[in-house]
């Protein structure tokens, strides 16, 4: 049984949706040859498989792993089924028959699953001890099974079988007995069951699952009961349990939390018709939009807590933008399209898989971004995986459900969305209407759409016209293009020019269609630069690159000199594109001159430089090097590259071999003891302890001044000012303290001057006590040997200021 009432606009299956592109195509084939035997390896490898099989009794071991790793198995089980779905392979689904066996194997009787606690052992009690439920924000339980229900539900629809469907309803129905009016009331800790649910009463048509649903929504911010302790919201912002859903209209806390919450909204909103929910997510949708939305499409401003951020907070190198966090978003925005037919949701999915989603996974397949930042000072690689390896496997079951994103139907109208080459068979109440696409995108702008109606007549085709094709970088207003030249897209059908009328961001075309019948549409590209609001302060003075859906980045691998922080991209400049076959499978770079700005000992040093910028997503392939999406307009703007102080001309060491490249005399002055974007050295999770960090010079000096300035990200990470801390000079293979004329500052937020009485060294350290409870760490540390001090940088005010 199935329900009929759902979204106004129905989504094109991406089983109806074959796609034959030069981008896409790669990449989904990759996904189901090595992604997904990947994740299904790791799987193996660290105990997430074998956990279920020894907790149902057909494997001996104990728990391995996080809490919520289950959760793992499940995303990997629903992309197997969405490939499974497209191309039969009867080995993996025969593999996959045997996973699932081991799931159900390990419920206990009464339909719990959870592993952690199944398996509970004396040395990794899982949260709650023996009770279930209890701090659900870390056990993860319902979160866990969410994500397993939605894998029962693509299994079914996938292979006709309803073994894991039929073990997670018994499960399902243990949810709707025990978090009800009578029984519990505190809301999920990390939302996703609520999708889950709603899943199932889609294939079921059962109205339990769907008011569950509801049910631990409406549990969020009341201030009723609350478990042991029975005291108001249970888990605050973070977890968005703050204020009733439909009193929320700003999004706070953990991304991936909420995001995945307005998606649970949603689709409560669209089962049940109820316009209340639809209004509270749109307007926490424009507070996104207008104010906490990266250019690349990512969300997620701070590492703490993997939260958003305050109003137009976006710092860039700190930027957390989890390629989760990503993936729900695109799911969001998606959803609220189908809710409205709004194409400026389209442009948000469009700008997340080419841009914050892609970051997140190599071209190989089996390597990972969890955060994807906007900047980096050294460079990164993406890793095998991650001992919390949401992501990886949340990427494994999103791709091959995206070609699911780019057609819909509602009434008379079918709408296209995304472009990508291929064939589609859209089911609309006229009955079926076949199309096929020659695109290039998004490297050219030139599509065409051949129309092959079952029957000949009048209906609306609606193309999205992105809103980068329309002078609007991003819906919202938070980016514009600098230049005000508008190259207005073009379209014809059957070579006959056609007016662009726009309706919601889609070029309508109503008319007696028939069989061949051919939509041409150019959008044009080349590349562009993006300003951002002012009142973003990590990009004043600095502008980012675009050329179509693509965000671009710089690559010290692509900079003379290395650098990409320091580089100065003046307006004047002319952006020239050129296409290199040798890069990433094929791409446009973009060329520019620049200039490179370098700090002296007693100013600056500016240096005419070139570049080429990158598709953002394609960043991290060739080894570390710096980053940067948001180039400075101006030499103010710039980080100039570090001064060749003594300081910078010495070796580091420190007292756990820790070796920071530059943090600590990259000269780069932080705006507060807890500044995300300035590197540091810290200690974390080392607590009371006597810390050190090394200076050997190149030379034996006479050293008379130090200064540093503390790491302190108190109150919610563990490290903090120190207790007390000394300078200490080498005298053969004696340390000694120095005589110092000034104390010992321990105060954040500021720079601490110690003068001493002049020492002749080649070695110079400080030692520091930590608090007992909590680390320490530095973000700069200079000696003065009366020659080369430190500079004046960018920011920096000195001892003296």
């Amino acid at each position: 049984m199935t329900t009929n009432q759902d979204y106004p606009l129905r989504s094109v299956p991406f089983t109806q949706v074959k796609v034959q592109d030069p981008f896409w195509s790669p990449r989904l084939e990759t996904n189901r040859r090595v992604t997904l035997p990947a994740c299904f390896r790791k799987c193996e490898e660290t105990g997430r498989i074998s956990n279920f099989a020894i907790a149902g009794g057909l494997e001996e071991g104990r728990f391995e792993g996080i809490y919520f790793n289950d959760s793992d198995v499940g995303k990997v089980i629903e992309g197997a089924a969405y490939c499974l779905a497209l191309e039969r392979d009867p080995k993996l689904e025969e593999y996959v028959d045997g996973v699932i066996t081991r799931i159900i194997a390990a419920m206990e009787p009464d339909g719990y699953l959870y592993t952690a606690r199944t398996l509970r052992r004396p040395d990794k009690m899982p949260p709650g001890g023996d009770d279930r439920w209890v701090e659900e924000s870390v056990s993860h339980e319902t979160y866990n099974v969410g994500h397993i229900y939605e894998a029962a539900v693509a299994w079914y629809q996938a292979t006709g079988k309803r073994n894991l469907l039929d073990a997670m309803l018994r499960n399902a129905d243990l949810i709707v007995k025990t978090f009800c009016a009578e029984g519990r009331q505190d809301p999920p800790g990390h939302q996703e069951i609520e999708m889950g649910l709603a899943k199932l009463f889609r294939v079921t048509g059962d109205k339990r699952y769907l008011e569950e649903a509801r049910f631990l929504l409406e549990q969020r911010g009341r201030r009723g009961y609350r478990g042991k302790d029975g005291k108001g919201d249970l888990y605050g912002e973070y977890a968005q349990d703050h204020l009733p859903v439909l009193e929320q209209k700003e999004a706070v806390g953990h991304a991936v939390r909420a995001t995945y919450m307005y998606c649970g909204m949603a689709d409560v909103a669209a089962l049940s018709g109820d316009a209340a929910y639809v209004g509270a997510i749109e307007t926490i949708w424009r507070n996104v939009v207008e104010k906490k939305l990266y250019i690349t499409g990512g969300i997620g401003a701070r590492r703490s807590g993997e939260a958003f951020g305050g109003d137009y907070e976006l710092p860039n190198l700190s930027a957390y933008c989890e390629t989760c966090a990503a993936i729900a978003n695109a799911m969001w925005n998606h959803r609220m399209f189908l809710m409205n037919g709004e194409g400026a949701h389209m442009d948000i999915v469009e700008a997340i898989i080419y841009n914050a989603f892609l970051s997140g996974v190599a071209l190989d397949g089996e390597h990972f971004f969890y955060p994807n930042p906007l900047g980096s000072w050294q460079g990164r690689e993406r890793s095998e995986w991650f001992d919390c390896s949401c992501c990886p496997t949340n990427i494994v079951r999103f791709l091959p459900s995206m070609p699911g994103y780019a057609y819909a139907s509602r009434g008379e109208s079918l709408y296209i969305n995304l472009f990508l080459g291929g064939k589609a068979r859209v089911e609309m109440e006229r009955g079926t209407v076949d199309v096929a696409v020659e695109s290039e995108y998004p490297w050219k702008g030139g599509l065409r759409f051949v129309l092959s109606p079952e029957k000949a007549g009048e209906f609306a085709v609606r193309v999205r016209i992105p809103g980068w094709a329309r002078h609007e970088p991003l819906p919202g207003g938070l980016y514009s293009y600098m230049d005000k030249e508008e190259r207005k897209p073009s379209l014809r059908v059957n070579g006959v020019p056609c007016e662009v009328q726009l309706e919601q961001g889609y070029a309508v075309i109503r008319r007696a269609w028939q069989k061949g019948d051919a939509i041409e549409l150019n959008l044009s590209m080349h590349p562009r630069r993006v300003l951002c609001d002012a009142r973003v302060a990590a990009n004043r003075g600095r502008v980012a690159l675009m050329r179509g859906p693509v965000v671009y980045c710089v690559e010290g691998h692509d900079a003379r000199g290395g650098h990409a922080l320091s580089l100065v991209l003046p307006d004047a400049k002319t952006l020239r594109e050129e296409f290199r076959g040798d890069l990433f499978g094929g791409v446009p770079v973009i060329y520019a001159d620049c200039q490179d700005v370098s700090a002296t000992l007693t100013g600056r040093l500016i240096e005419r430089k070139d570049f080429f910028a990158i598709p953002y997503y394609a960043w991290g392939h060739r080894g570390k090097a710096p980053m940067t999406v948001w180039l400075a307009r101006t030499i103010e703007a710039a980080w100039a590259v570090p001064a060749r102080t003594l300081a910078a001309r010495s070796s580091i060491s420190t007292s756990d071999n820790r070796k920071p490249p530059e943090a600590l005399w990259d000269q780069f002055a932080p705006s507060s003891s807890d500044d995300p974007e300035i590197p540091s050295l810290h200690w974390w999770p080392r607590k009371d302890a006597v810390e050190w960090v090394q200076y050997d010079f190149p030379q034996a000096e006479t050293v008379s001044k130090t200064s540093v300035y503390w790491f302190d990200d108190g109150p919610h990470g563990g490290v903090r000012a120190p207790v007390s801390w000394r300078v200490l000079y080498r005298e053969g293979e004696e340390w000694k303290p120095v005589k110092n004329l000034d104390p010992y500052g321990v105060e954040k937020d500021r720079e601490h001057c110690v003068s001493f009485e002049p020492v002749k060294t080649q070695a110079m350290r400080l030692e520091i006590q930590a608090g007992k409870e909590h680390s320490v760490g530095l973000y700069e540390w200079s000696v003065e040997n009366g020659v080369s001090g430190q500079p004046g940088t960018r920011g920096k005010k000195g001892c003296n200021g």
